[in-house]
């Protein structure tokens, strides 16, 4: 069956094509990642993938004011059988969790058959009509959704959010939502939309208002999110001050806000951060991110993964308090190194991510990086048992090779 809807998405795909003509758009990419994991367990083996990702982005416009777009995904992987039923990262993101259906994103092998280290993996992340009026813009169906000014960890970004550690951000996952975007001013807009859950089942979804404006050389956003019965009051303000940029991104959590609930598990969320561009070669950044859903102790760490924030909140960090650093230079016209950190500041473990990136050509990339995690490893060789958080993830070391067209 699985085999069926793919082979029917590239005949609708071709017949498109044949179907329009200057209106029509195809644009896209092939991404190759060669990873390596190493377990900070001293008895566990190093683990490889390699990740194929090939992805078709269509889009046709009827008339200027009425669109289609269609994105796909082919994603073949080479890597260590346990990988397809388990993450080495402990805090993971459900990828599509605001989707009414959706095709099981395994196409080989199936489930009758024996797990090998071949898998084949695929997803239509883009499927939507955009809408385009005087008054406002309309988007129906499958399409992105991601919010905050912060540049590491948004505290308002609950819908789709990316992980610290994730390899391919390319492309944020699609949701299944309609959205409606009224410009008000020149620099406002008032944001709102309803984004489906399973099923169209409302304790699955979620409903939004956002507002946006500019004063005082200030951008504001203030937003009310209400997902899987939660509700999220966001801030978030962003302005420059003599020459750098400056941000603050806020959200506040009623957990179970409307069971009638006195819940203690409401929390608070904060990043504040500056960053500055040195001749428009060097750029750096800093940002402080706190974290109230967290636990300061590492012996709590996995208990506390049974808080509302972990299982729908999209937060993945385990800590309170956290550091992150960054710089990107551009060493020549072609090639660049990059360098981020993320400290815990109650258990003083660190994850560092440097880069080395070079453009072969105008649309080729290639390069080369890691991601290395310090601290104190489990306790007597056992994964369940945190001294820290990032002493007890894996270091990971890749090579990336990305083709545009």
């Amino acid at each position: 069956m699985r085999k069926l809807i793919t082979l029917i998405i590239f005949l609708l795909i071709i017949l498109w094509a044949r179907i329009a003509h200057t209106e029509f758009q195809a644009s896209g990419y092939y991404n190759n990642f060669f990873t390596t994991i190493d377990s900070p367990l001293p008895d566990t083996p190093m683990m490889g993938v390699v990740a194929n990702r090939l992805r078709l982005n269509l889009s046709y416009a009827a008339t200027e004011s009425f669109s289609f777009a269609i994105a796909y995904d082919f994603s073949p992987r080479i890597q260590d059988p346990s990988l397809f039923t388990e993450s080495p990262i402990a805090v993971g993101i459900a990828s599509s969790r605001y989707r009414v259906a959706d095709f099981d994103s395994l196409l080989y092998p199936d489930d009758n058959e024996q797990v090998g280290s071949v898998g084949i993996y695929h997803n239509l992340d883009r499927a939507s009509v955009q809408i385009s009026t005087d008054y406002a813009d309309i988007s129906i169906g499958r399409d992105a959704i991601a919010w905050g000014s912060a540049r590491i960890i948004n505290p308002t970004d609950v819908v789709a959010p990316f992980n610290y550690d994730q390899l391919d951000t390319e492309d944020r996952v699609g949701v299944d939502a309609v959205r409606v975007r009224i410009p008000v001013g020149v620099l406002g807009e008032v944001d709102t939309g309803y984004i489906f859950g399973t099923d169209f089942d409302f304790n699955k979804s979620a409903i939004y208002l956002r507002t946006l404006f500019n004063t005082l050389e200030t951008d504001y956003s203030i937003g009310l999110i209400e997902y899987q019965n939660d509700l999220l009051f966001g801030l978030d303000i962003a302005r420059g001050i003599g020459g750098a940029g400056f941000w603050f991104e806020m959200s506040y959590v009623l957990a179970e806000a409307f069971d009638g609930i006195d819940s203690k598990n409401n929390y608070i969320r904060t990043s504040v951060g500056l960053d500055y561009s040195f001749g428009g070669e060097t750029y750096t950044f800093v940002e402080y991110h706190y974290n109230g859903a967290g636990t300061e102790k590492p012996d709590n760490y996995l208990d506390n993964l049974n808080h509302s924030a972990y299982t729908r909140g999209g937060v993945y960090l385990l800590g309170v308090h956290y550091l992150a650093p960054g710089l990107t230079h551009q060493l020549t016209p072609l090639t660049s190194i990059s360098g981020q950190m993320l400290f815990n500041l109650s258990d003083l473990s660190t994850w560092f991510a440097p880069q080395l990136a070079y453009n072969i050509a105008e649309d080729i990339h290639i390069s080369v990086g890691g991601f290395i995690s310090l601290g104190k490893q489990p306790k007597n060789d056992d994964p369940t048992q945190f001294q820290s958080e990032f002493g007890s993830y894996p270091n990971l070391f890749f090579t990336s090779f990305r083709v545009y067209y």
